[in-house]
């Protein structure tokens, strides 16, 4: 790739380009030349992966099934908390587990969610030590695409 500002290529310049496959490309304003480069950089920059925050449930109690492991039984304390979702598990103030949330229910019924105050059921994937007064916090991964600002 080649950038030119102010300039020209000559014939055999262009013809030489096109057999090597570079792509030539020339500006008049400076500004236009600056915004193919940012966009061409930005291009190049992997996407950035960061987590967003979703929600918070206290476990107030914990239920053994058998065959189907420990639900906890909690209260969301803020934000939302979705069925298969990215889920910590803290335990005074520290992260002891990190899965998804494999089941979420209210009352009897599957939901999708539960907002803000209300009591559900909750089961992490594959981990079962869930006590009295942990902290179940959800979360999802988004993906941004990079720009040069």
């Amino acid at each position: 790739m080649i950038f030119g500002f102010n300039v020209r290529p000559t014939g055999s310049i262009k013809e030489k380009a096109k057999k090597l496959g570079v792509r030539i490309s020339t500006y008049n304003v400076i500004y236009d030349l600056i915004d193919d480069v940012k966009s061409l950089l930005s291009g190049m920059l992997s996407p950035i992966h960061r987590e967003e925050q979703l929600g918070q449930a206290e476990v107030r109690e914990t239920f053994t099934v058998a065959k189907v492991g420990t639900i906890a039984g909690c209260k969301v304390s803020d934000g939302t908390i979705i069925r298969n979702a990215g889920a910590r598990l803290i335990r005074n103030g520290v992260v002891v587990y990190t899965s998804k949330i494999s089941s979420l229910k209210r009352f009897n019924d599957d939901v999708r969610e539960v907002k803000n105050g209300f009591e559900c059921g909750i089961m992490l994937k594959n981990y079962n030590d869930i006590k009295e007064g942990d902290v179940i916090e959800t979360f999802k991964m988004v993906e941004e695409q990079v720009t040069l600002d």
